[in-house]
């Protein structure tokens, strides 16, 4: 099996991360090779430019794609499938325009012109409210071109906005929330490897942002205790070998983590553990 993974760019390093945690990660491959083996000997990973990801699933050089909803959608491609939002590289595309001109609604560029690098987005979008600009596709600068008179509003990518405002560009629409996703082609969606890699990649997600809790408490006090750390579904309790004691262990949030042991030593809690979890299969 085949995964089509960005060769470069800011989605390269988090993705190889991503697939290391998940216990899929690059064994060999040099930077300029195509393909590179795994630690699992029935998957190899295919570096190619992000764009181009989804033609390279869509067209049986890969089953499975990481990369951009934007450039999923822009592609075109109507024989992938969208697996799972793997939470990175989040970005809109917006519909922005001059802040001094008089474009404030989508239905405004009624007969004028749109630049843009994603221009099958932006078609959707306005056939979408039944409006047909010019749209003019560019690659790159795109924010200039309205200040050059070669557009009256502009598509592009936005993380904070700063860039748009530096160029007196004003957000009139939002077109698109992007995040990186996992996405196959569809006639290998019921793989068991796909399911396989998915549910892998869903359980490093899972455990982002998530510690694993133990402790000993009186027995006496485990409603209390459970009070404190409710855990998925509730907290583990095991029998130990020291009379009126018990074993609790919990999943817990880390932002609760501080607040949470304060709270448990003041119910008798004692031997507190708090570990970094790698993989968590709900």
């Amino acid at each position: 099996m085949r995964i089509a993974v960005p060769n470069k760019g800011r989605l390269h390093d988090p993705t190889l991360d991503l697939l290391d945690r998940a216990g899929i990660g690059v064994e060999s491959g040099a930077d300029r090779q195509l393909y590179a083996d795994t630690v699992d000997p029935e998957i190899t990973v295919l570096y190619a430019r992000a764009a181009d990801i989804p033609e390279y699933v869509a067209d049986g050089a890969a089953d499975l794609g990481i990369t951009g909803l934007d450039q999923v959608r822009e592609s075109g491609a109507d024989n992938v499938e969208d697996l799972l939002d793997l939470d990175y590289g989040k970005c809109r595309l917006v519909l922005a325009a001059p802040e001094d001109g008089d474009i404030d609604a989508a239905e405004d560029l009624a007969g004028k012109t749109v630049a843009t690098e994603f221009p099958t987005i932006t078609r959707d979008y306005f056939d979408g409210k039944d409006v047909s600009p010019d749209i003019v596709e560019v690659t790159g600068a795109t924010e200039l071109t309205p200040h050059v008179e070669m557009a009256d509003a502009i598509v592009d990518i936005t993380s904070t906005g700063t860039t748009l405002r530096v160029n007196r560009l004003k957000v009139v629409d939002e077109v698109l929330q992007s995040s990186v996703r996992l996405f196959a082609r569809d006639d290998v969606t019921d793989d068991p490897k796909v399911e396989q890699v998915r549910t892998a990649l869903q359980s490093v997600r899972s455990a982002e942002g998530k510690r694993y809790l133990m402790l000993n408490a009186p027995e006496e006090n485990l409603d209390a205790i459970e009070d404190v750390i409710p855990g998925l579904g509730g907290p583990t309790v095991l029998d130990v070998d020291e009379p009126g004691m018990v074993a609790v262990h919990a999943v817990v949030e880390e932002r609760d983590v501080f607040e949470a042991v304060n709270d448990l030593k003041r119910e008798g809690a004692s031997g507190i553990l708090v570990t970094e979890i790698e993989r968590l299969v709900e």
